[in-house]
């Protein structure tokens, strides 16, 4: 059993001093998993790394009732992908919002256009598609999310979620598929309007 699953263990046992042993050990980790998620966001996100792997944190740690199981150190790592996730939408829809100027883009005030329509989130229409795709394949969705928000390599979400490489590889593959065609529809719907 390695230090990570033992304090994970010792935390849904309850033992309030597990939390603070934890962190250390997989803040690196964490921290290269939020920067590689926060590659992919658009130019202009002001949220930093080690500001998302905090707040994912404390979310895991805290919990909503402040019960946590975890099997094992991929389900830990896929319950932070998730949290991650979660917070960055979160924060998209904040931006996004009438009362925070969501339909607004900043410029410089000698441009003469002092702000304009701003298009959707990438995130938002990603997070749409996935809940669809969820509803009509958990596994698939699950996948997703180890592979994308946790960057788990394709035989760890395999391993995670307790099915072969090769059927993780074939999901993976009809999983972008579907997104890709979801994400495509959702930007022709709104070309629409």
């Amino acid at each position: 059993m390695t230090d990570v699953t033992r304090i994970l263990n010792d935390i849904a046992q309850g033992d309030a001093h597990a939390a603070e042993q934890l962190l250390p050990l997989v803040y690196d980790e964490l921290r290269l998993l939020a920067a590689q998620r926060l590659a992919h966001e658009k130019p202009g996100q002001t949220l930093q790394a080690t500001a998302l792997v905090h707040e994912a944190y404390v979310r895991l740690v805290e919990g909503k009732d402040g019960k946590q199981d975890w099997d094992s150190r991929g389900h830990f790592f896929a319950a932070a992908a998730e949290a991650m996730r979660r917070i960055l939408v979160e924060i998209a829809r904040h931006k996004l919002s009438l009362k925070c100027g969501g339909d607004r883009q900043r410029h410089e005030f000698d441009e003469l256009q002092l702000a304009r329509r701003e298009p959707r989130e990438d995130v938002l229409v990603l997070d749409e598609a996935l809940k669809r795709l969820a509803a009509r394949d958990p596994q698939a969705a699950s996948l997703v999310e180890l592979r994308y928000f946790g960057g788990l390599t394709l035989v760890e979400a395999a391993e995670t979620l307790a099915i072969s490489p090769r059927s993780a590889g074939r999901l993976w593959t009809y999983a972008r598929a579907w997104l890709r065609q979801a994400v495509e529809d959702s930007a022709g719907a709104e070309k629409n309007f």
